[in-house]
């Protein structure tokens, strides 16, 4: 059984569509990503997944309950840690840990066990009695995945977990979602960055003005849509004919006079280039293909620029 299966959704509010017909089915025991950019229409999926509103159309089941109808049923088995943090500002982390382990209705000698569990966890022993109006953004972000923890839910969702951290509290927070994952979590995340997607999730929706575009483990996308590697190049549009000509090339993106080429194999197709050009004529910069080619190659725009 899946743990989140979702058909058709549609999410008006009002004139606005914001969700337009999707379909998510997240097998037990993965990281699955929702990418795309702000305003896609990820934050209000997940939403419909955990209770909050209901779907104008269509059906989400979670444990394979319908969510719209039995919503306490599935809310006391989720994790849920939103994009903005919701603290007890004057409380301490073991405080606030301990007030949300109520809310959960855990007995003391559960919660003081797990309070202990999750200090260590999220590396937050140090900070453990300062409140947390005084913590870092990186502490604090650290503490609202504690708290979606605290019940030890079966399913952890996660809104854009790493939003405005420096790549060091970043890295710590993957750690331990992926150190989750192999624990036999389920976890279901948005974000609008590539590499978060890439490294962290087995299987990502690619969503774009709330729909999927395209759904499957990140190294599938890539061969699906474009291929292993990319060369990137400044190229006048007339000259484009000239250089590829017969080349053995998956697939051509222009975005204003940059040109990106992909194939399998593109240190042939840079050698060639060069030739053609005569030399060192122009940097040609080879790396791997990436999600965010893939989106571009999708939706013709980046997951930073599109509206």
């Amino acid at each position: 059984m899946m743990v989140v299966e979702a058909h058709n959704v549609v999410k008006r509010f009002g004139a606005r569509e914001a969700v337009a017909g999707i379909d998510l089915s997240v097998p037990p025991g993965v990281c699955f990503g929702l990418l795309g950019p702000n305003g896609a229409g990820k934050t209000t999926t997940l939403r419909m997944v955990y209770g909050v509103i209901r779907p104008t159309s269509g059906t989400v089941h979670v444990f394979g309950i319908d969510v719209a109808k039995h919503p306490r049923a599935v809310r006391s088995r989720l994790g849920v840690t939103l994009q903005q943090n919701v603290l007890i500002e004057a409380l301490s982390p073991v405080e606030n840990l301990r007030v949300f382990g109520r809310y959960h209705l855990l007995e003391r000698s559960v919660l003081e066990r797990r309070v202990e569990e999750l200090l260590d966890f999220l590396e937050l022993r140090s900070h453990a009695h300062v409140p947390v109006k005084h913590l870092s953004g990186g502490f604090q972000r650290r503490l609202a995945i504690a708290l979606s923890l605290v019940n030890d839910p079966e399913l952890l969702i996660l809104d854009e977990p790493t939003t405005g951290l420096d790549p060091a509290v970043r890295l710590a927070l993957w750690a331990r979602v992926r150190a989750l994952r192999a624990a036999g979590k389920t976890v279901l995340l948005t974000t609008h960055y590539m590499d978060e997607a890439q490294r962290l999730c087995d299987r990502v929706a690619i969503v774009s003005q709330g729909k999927v575009l395209s759904e499957g483990a990140p190294e599938a996308l890539i061969a699906t849509h474009l291929a292993r590697e990319a060369l990137e190049c400044e190229c006048e549009e007339r000259e484009v004919p000239v250089l590829l000509d017969g080349l053995p090339v998956a697939h051509v993106l222009r975005t204003g006079d940059r040109l990106t080429v992909y194939a399998d194999d593109v240190s042939a197709i840079a050698d060639v280039i060069r030739a053609r050009d005569g030399g060192e004529r122009r940097t040609l910069v080879l790396r791997p293909t990436n999600l965010e080619d893939v989106f571009l190659a999708l939706t013709g725009s980046t997951l930073e620029g599109e509206a």
